[in-house]
C-alpha cells in the first residue's frame, strides 16, 4: 500500500514538474515527496493511537523539509508539494488526489473550535504560492487558488480563487461578473 502511494506520488510530480526528469531523481531530492512519505508513516501510527510517535515523525519531517503537516491530516495519493518550504497542512484537513500545492500554501483552522476546523480540497486542485485557505471550507475537484490568496469560504469545482479576501473569478472557464 505504501510504495503504491508512493507510485502515484511520484507520478503526479513527474506529470507537473517539468523540470523533473525522472521518477528517481524525484525520489531521492523532492522535499514534497519526502514529506508525504512520512506523513504516511506518522499517520499510520496516529491510527494505531500512538499519536506522540507520530507528532514526533511529523517534527522530523518538518524539520527535514520545510513541511509541517499533522499526522492526523488525510492525504490521498498522488498529491504534489512543489518547493513545499513553508507548506502546511493541519490536523482534519483532507487533501484529494491530483492536487498540486506550491510553497508557502496554508491548510489551516481560524480559532479554537473543536471538531472539522480545517478545509477539505478535492480532487486535481491547484494551491498556489502563499494561498491560505482556513476553516472547515470546501474547495470543489477541479478548482484553482491564486497566489497569495486567502479563501474563507466555499470554492465551487472548476473555479478560480483570488484575492484577499478570495473572490471566485471564474467558473468553467468562463469569467464571474461582481
Amino acid at each position: 500500500m505504501f510504495f503504491k502511494k508512493l507510485r502515484q506520488d511520484l507520478d503526479v510530480a513527474k506529470r507537473n514538474d517539468p523540470s523533473a526528469r525522472n521518477k528517481l531523481e524525484i525520489l531521492l531530492t523532492y522535499s514534497g515527496i519526502h514529506a508525504l512519505s512520512l506523513h504516511r508513516v506518522a499517520n499510520a501510527f496516529f491510527k494505531a493511537r500512538l499519536k506522540l510517535t507520530a507528532r514526533i515523525i511529523s517534527q522530523f519531517a518538518k524539520f527535514m523539509t520545510g513541511i509541517e503537516i499533522h499526522p492526523a491530516a488525510q492525504i490521498e495519493a498522488g498529491v504534489f508539494i512543489d518547493h513545499g518550504s513553508g507548506v502546511v497542512i493541519g490536523e482534519t484537513a483532507f487533501v484529494g488526489s491530483g492536487t498540486v500545492m506550491y510553497q508557502g500554501a496554508t491548510l489551516g483552522g481560524t480559532g479554537k473550535e473543536r471538531g472539522k476546523r480545517h478545509p477539505t480540497v478535492g480532487r486535481n486542485c491547484v494551491i498556489s504560492a502563499g494561498a491560505k485557505i482556513l476553516g472547515n471550507i470546501v474547495v470543489g475537484d477541479g478548482a484553482k487558488i491564486g497566489a497569495g490568496a486567502v479563501v474563507l469560504k466555499d470554492v465551487p469545482p472548476n473555479s478560480t480563487a483570488v484575492g484577499v479576501p478570495a473572490k471566485i473569478v471564474k467558473v468553467n472557464g468562463n469569467p464571474v461578473d461582481h
